[in-house]
């Protein structure tokens, strides 16, 4: 009997199937709102007109708006809303004429776009065809997230970023702003990983703000056409609230980071080696300079957070003191191993090179702290680093010039209280105030200092190639470093870490 009301039980079921095959989901509905990535995605480059047939249903948008027309130096009458609906941030200019000015960021709109029209006008993608009375506010002063988007891939995909809000985070300019400059124009706005037009109409508030040294900027970009087939896009700040001034003074660091071998073929001990890049003329017996590793692997002691930070010694810290030597401005050095040859034993000898400290850490201790060792550098997924400071008196509270870390794994950073971790630098990776949140973040792991090179396969002799181009005249990088592993064998020659991908300095 049992099994007679189960066989029952399916049959129905299996009818139910069956009755339901003409159905598509029964009782689900198509939302009216198209989502902004899939409208932008309409266009092929000929006008669309909007019907529910190409939407898929909907007939509505709904976004956040984002344009402030207060300011005067918005494109003239549009309105910019952006929302995130099914795949990412997307955004779309909609052209209102002076009703444009009657909403404010952090406005919810919804917009009717059925019959409307999908059109480039001047290189702008916009919905055309809309009045106000298509509009339907729904509330206010709703919180738009901060996209902090580097400038190079702005560049690369403009249409991604187009009528969205956009913070591009410590851009500066070149030539550097004199006394008395303003903004107004056309500027050029670097951020470290590339330029950027930033046009300012001459008659906008915008105008008379102060050309800073560096700031984070705020605005809406959109594409100008540039040629009949191409377009590139233009910043535009709404108001002077726009710029958040980071700096005002030059700070130039005198020694940066290049490239290193931490894990050469063969065994490590005695040939890791640091290459450093001079951004002034440094005689080190008059101005000192230390160079401090670390190493955070899980046999390394003492354990746990470090106390000291970069002065924690044991097997944790490690430091070479540079008193002697020189190097001119625009030249590499090298600390590190005594053997001085590029990748392990039997391999290039490169010690005729500027090397400004060397000795045989398996046999000798740091300069001041660090015990002896077999491995500066981890060779694991635990976070190894290496910083510069001016001087040779390191305490827990000194702060390097520059600063990189491979991996980052193990105890690096607590809150406390108190903090303890690796102090950092204001460097291309890393930030001792968080450039949105303005809030201090002193150490690698705290807030946004959480960028690392990735470890590379053991054994093998891979040179951390860091390229990048560090201006020492505006004290910034124009274009920051990234991660370029090149496979060292044991004939590289010292010229090809130097070559045209190592990093250089401009003027």
């Amino acid at each position: 009997m049992k099994n007679s009301i189960i066989y029952s039980f399916l049959l129905l079921s299996l009818a139910g199937l069956w009755g339901c095959a003409d159905d598509n989901y029964p009782g689900a509905r198509i939302s009216p709102y198209f989502s902004m990535y899939d409208l932008r995605n309409l266009y092929k480059g000929q006008d669309v007109t909007l019907t529910k047939e190409k939407m898929f249903g909907s007939d509505r948008l709904t976004g956040v708006v984002v344009s402030d027309h207060s300011g005067g130096n918005m494109p003239a009458g549009l309105l910019c809303i952006q929302d995130a609906r099914r795949i990412g941030l997307r955004g779309i200019s909609i052209p209102l004429g002076s009703a444009a000015g009657n909403y404010v960021p952090g406005d919810s709109i919804i917009v009717q776009v059925e019959g409307a029209v999908l059109k480039k006008e001047n290189g702008i993608l916009q919905v055309t065809g809309i009045s106000a009375d298509d509009i339907v506010k729904v509330s206010s002063n709703v919180p738009i997230a901060v996209n902090r988007v580097p400038v190079d891939r702005l560049m690369k995909n403009p249409d991604n970023y187009e009528s969205t809000l956009v913070a591009i985070v410590k851009g500066g300019f070149d030539p550097l702003p004199q006394e008395g400059d303003k903004l107004g124009g056309d500027k050029t706005l670097n951020d470290g990983f590339g330029n950027i037009n930033l046009h300012t109409e001459t008659t906008s508030q915008v105008a008379n703000v102060a050309a800073p040294v560096l700031a984070n900027f705020y605005g809406i970009p959109f594409n100008k056409q540039v040629r009949e087939d191409s377009v590139a896009p233009q910043f535009h700040l709404r108001t002077p609230d726009d710029v958040v001034v980071l700096s005002a003074e030059i700070t130039t660091a005198p020694v940066i980071i290049t490239g290193m071998a931490t894990d050469i073929k063969g065994g490590d001990g005695n040939y890791e080696y640091f290459q450093l890049l001079a951004t002034r003329d440094i005689d080190f017996s008059v101005t000192p300079f230390s160079v401090v590793t670390t190493n955070n692997a899980t046999n390394s002691t003492p354990t746990g957070y470090p106390a000291a930070g970069w002065a924690t010694g044991g097997m944790r810290t490690f430091k070479f003191n540079l008193t002697s030597g020189t190097a001119a401005k625009g030249t590499y050095f090298y600390v590190g191993g005594a053997a001085r040859r590029i990748n392990g034993g039997s391999s290039t000898d490169i010690s005729s090179s500027n090397w400004i400290r060397y000795f045989d850490y398996t046999k000798q201790d740091g300069d001041g702290f660090g015990n002896k060792t077999g491995g500066l550098m981890a060779n694991s997924g635990y976070a190894s680093g290496v910083a510069v400071f001016e001087g040779t008196n390191i305490t827990v509270d000194s702060r390097p010039v520059d600063v990189l870390f491979i991996s980052n794994g193990g105890s690096l950073w607590t809150e406390g209280p108190p903090q303890r971790g690796y102090k950092i630098a204001n460097t291309d990776w890393y930030d001792i105030v968080n450039p949105l949140t303005l809030l201090e973040q002193p150490y690698y792991m705290a807030g946004s200092n959480i960028l690392f090179l990735s470890y590379n396969t053991a054994d093998l002799g891979y040179w951390y190639m860091l390229g990048g181009e560090y201006n020492a005249r505006l004290g910034r990088w124009m274009k920051a470093r990234s991660q370029n592993n090149f496979l060292m064998t044991k004939q590289t020659a010292i010229e090809e870490l130097e070559g045209e991908l190592a990093t250089k300095l401009s003027e």
